[in-house]
């Protein structure tokens, strides 16, 4: 057999070293091999070199990557590449293969590595180590061109083994150094007696070891010495407890603080959860429940259930004694207002009391019964029924105490007086509004006695004048409202409340209150924010109520003189202003002389219209205080009344919303120069208080004019004062000659006399002028007669006084014995 095999060789190395008589190409190789590769003879793969001359099969591809991984430990794919001469796209997939067959291969960044050579890697490190003491994984890292988590992952395994040491932060350390710095934190925890901060404790051993370990020391991290700490804990080496990881509280601390707490709570029932907080406990409530179970969390403190006890019997004892009592002054000064309504809430006499509603609490801490609210009550009542507005409003107390309603809510209320009785207010209004009515439909006018004489004769029952449309239209919105009663009645109940906001103020009845119970100024509690603020804010309500109710008394006393006072001024008004408008009528003769017109509209106004205004002002005023429940004196007589400029104002401001704005208006037409705009700006301020002014008709006119002439008559015939007759008697030829009732003043007579020449013969006339020129001269020399001409003056005044009372019979009879044209 091995003679053949020896024949076999020498034949094949025979054939092998003779030489071809036919020389192939590459490329005739290259064709040939596909050729067979389509005949199927070659049935295996054939792999392409780089370089084009080669073929490799994939097994041998891969066993000649085995081989190198073996000699090397660890092979780059591209050194095997160009080791091979193989792309490296069939080197990296011949490479996967190999390494998914073998679990002591990794393939990683392009590297094979063996397990063998990270044993090698490994007992290279723990010589290293071992002279260094502790070595950081990104030197190794580096040294070894891995990433650090790969190197942890392959170390991690080794750990103990191959490499004597610990790893923890990113370090590894060796089991003496790890000893000795486990001692370091057992001694700095076992030296720490308060709570502190783990990281700052780790930050001061850092800077120990790196003074101890020089330049070349390595920082440790502070992950280290937690790990050595958290093992001394769970080891019971050190005492104590951690939270959330970094808050170290040793054992030796905790003691001290439930010490403390325990020693607080037994010797004064209560402690304060700020305590708790400055001892460094915190949930204190969580702490004190657990600790006591039998205490009670208020608002600040925790106290013992027996500090409800005390509190409680003092508290029933007040009770008993229908008096007060501040719980602040019987609880220790620690607590505050909102701990002690916490733990009067838990006081079973004061539940008992505020169910029955015996009890009030103020200020959060003061008990005040049902008893000593009520003496206070009475007090304060009776002394604003004795004080009068004093009482209500203090020292600044307004005339009307109630302006939120106007005359134009009296009109939008029901004229029936029986159903009006509900509220005082109701009940005035209603009277105002059915007065009205009940002029309006009964057309009655009124002016002087002969005027409403003449006027109610039968023969003038047809000269009441018709209403114009505004007033129609007025009528028709009057009606409307007088149908909604009870809506207007509501709406001015609202109003009548929010009147009431200044009546008692608050700062008010805590001045009377502390005159009343000194006690409290002598406990110093007189601070408004605290017991009695609260207290007068529970009295206010109970005193206007009681008010009210007087009030509403007082309204329906009120409502026949309310009534009575709008009738007489209704006849008033209508008498003055027809008589206004008649005299209005004479000042037409004069518009052709723009100053003697001036002067004598000026006269009207500074005469009949400022007493029309005094009389409404005065009148209107004791209407609003009757309305607002204010007394008026019975011997206030608005009959005769003359006021000044400033009082009229004063009135004015006291008038309730537009009805002042309206008297304003009045007040500035009285200071101008035209009647006709002082009587529009009266009639709207008369309009807008609910009463109406008659207008001057021709009939009318005509009644008045006769009366005037025949009470003119009556007054020339009796006037004894020469002076005094000439304007009456100028008067009296205006109303003969031109049916027209003239008032004029002493500087515009002369222009009226002037103006008779040619209505007066010459005679009647010449008699005229010579009067007029000797009461001139009269008037003349009274003014001059001064100084030491006296006596010479008198006599010249008593003769040309003698003089005019000689043509005094001559004047009568000028226009006593001239008849009506």
């Amino acid at each position: 057999m091995d003679a053949e095999l020896l024949e076999l060789q020498k034949q094949f190395e025979f054939a092998q070293q003779a030489k071809s008589s036919v020389r192939l190409s590459d490329r005739n190789v290259v064709e040939l091999v596909q050729k067979l590769q389509q005949l199927h003879i070659i049935d295996f793969d054939l792999l392409h070199t780089v370089s084009g001359k080669e073929y490799i099969t994939p097994e041998q591809l891969r066993h000649e990557i085995e081989v190198e991984i073996k000699q090397r430990g660890r092979v780059s794919l591209i050194d095997l590449a160009d080791i091979t001469g193989v792309d490296l796209y069939h080197v990296e997939k011949q490479a996967q293969r190999i390494v998914s067959n073998d679990s002591l291969l990794m393939l990683i960044n392009g590297e094979i590595i063996t397990s063998f050579y990270w044993d090698t890697v490994a007992e290279e490190i723990n010589e290293r180590l071992q002279e260094c003491s502790q070595i950081a994984l990104a030197e190794l890292a580096a040294q070894y061109q891995v990433g650090s988590e790969l190197l942890v992952t392959v170390l991690e395994p080794r750990l103990g083994d191959l490499v004597k040491g610990r790893l923890e932060g990113g370090q590894l350390y060796t089991p003496a150094y790890v000893t000795r710095v486990n001692a370091m934190v057992r001694g700095a925890a076992r030296g720490v007696t308060v709570p502190m901060n783990l990281s700052a404790l780790w930050s001061s051993l850092q800077l120990l070891l790196q003074e101890m370990d020089g330049a070349s020391g390595i920082a440790v991290d502070g992950s280290f010495f937690q790990s050595l700490f958290n093992a001394l804990v769970k080891e019971g080496e050190i005492l104590g407890s951690v939270r959330a990881g970094v808050h170290w509280t040793p054992t030796v601390f905790a003691t001290a603080q439930k010490d403390s707490v325990d020693a607080f709570f037994s010797q004064n029932s209560f402690i304060s959860y700020e305590a708790l907080n400055k001892l460094g406990i915190p949930s204190a409530i969580q702490f004190l429940q657990a600790r006591y179970p039998v205490g009670i969390p208020l608002v600040t403190i925790f106290v013992h259930s027996s500090m409800i006890d005390i509190l409680d019997a003092s508290v029933e004892d007040a009770i008993e004694r229908g008096s007060w009592i501040d719980s602040l002054t019987v609880l220790p000064a620690a607590f505050t207002s909102q701990d002690a309504l916490k733990i009067l809430s838990l006081c079973p006499s004061i539940q008992v009391a505020l169910k029955s509603n015996e009890v009030h609490i103020f200020g959060d801490s003061y008990v005040v019964t049902n008893g000593f609210v009520k003496n206070l009550f009475d007090s304060l009542d009776k002394e604003s029924q004795t004080s009068g507005l004093s009482a209500l409003f203090g020292t600044q107390a307004p005339d009307s105490l109630d302006t939120s309603i106007d005359s134009k809510d009296c009109k939008s209320l029901n004229s029936n007086p029986a159903e009006s009785n509900e509220t005082g207010i109701e009940i005035v209004s209603s009277k105002h509004t059915s007065e009205i009515g009940s002029k309006k439909k009964r057309g009655k006018s009124s002016g002087n006695a002969k005027t409403v004489a003449v006027e109610n004769s039968p023969d003038n029952q047809e000269s009441v004048p018709n209403k114009s449309k505004r007033n129609q239209k007025k009528g028709k919105a009057t009606a409307a409202q007088v149908s909604d009663l009870k809506p207007g009645a509501k709406k001015n109940a609202d109003k009548l409340n929010e009147g009431n906001i200044n009546i008692f103020p608050e700062k008010l009845l805590i001045e009377r209150i502390n005159k009343l119970v000194p006690e409290f100024e002598e406990q110093g509690i007189g601070d408004q924010e605290i017991v009695l603020s609260s207290l007068a804010q529970h009295l206010r309500p109970l005193l206007l109520h009681s008010w009210q109710e007087r009030r509403k008394a007082m309204f329906t006393d009120n409502a026949q003189r309310m009534k009575h006072l709008f009738d007489n001024l209704q006849k008033k008004l209508d008498e003055s202003s027809l008589n206004m408008q008649l005299y209005e009528k004479a000042l037409d003769l004069f518009e052709d002389d723009p100053s003697t017109s001036v002067l004598l509209h000026r006269h009207l106004l500074r005469s009949t219209a400022t007493s029309i205004v005094d009389t409404l002002l005065l009148n209107l005023d004791m209407h609003n205080k009757l309305k607002n429940g204010v007394e008026v004196e019975e011997s206030q007589n608005p009959e005769s009344v003359s006021f000044s400029s400033a009082e009229r104002l004063a009135l004015a401001k006291r008038l309730p919303g537009s009805l002042s704005v309206k008297a304003f208006a009045v007040f500035e037409a009285l200071e101008g120069k035209r009647v006709e705009n002082f009587l529009a700006s009266l009639r709207a301020m008369v309009e807008e208080s609910g009463i109406s002014l008659k207008k001057l008709d021709k009939k009318l006119e005509r009644t008045l004019l006769h009366s005037y002439r025949k009470e003119l008559m009556s007054q020339v015939a009796a006037e004894t004062d020469p002076v005094a007759l000439l304007p009456k008697v100028v008067s009296l030829i205006y109303i003969q000659v031109h049916s027209r009732a003239l008032q004029a003043p002493g500087r515009a007579i002369s222009v009226a006399v002037g103006r008779l020449k040619d209505k007066l013969d010459k005679s009647a006339h010449k008699i005229l002028v010579d009067y007029h020129s000797a009461t001139v001269s009269l008037l003349a020399l009274i003014s001059a007669g001064t100084g030491e001409e006296e006596d010479c003056s008198s006599d010249r005044i008593l003769s040309k006084r003698e003089q005019l009372e000689s043509l005094m019979p001559a004047l009568k009879g000028l226009v006593l014995g001239t008849s009506q044209p």
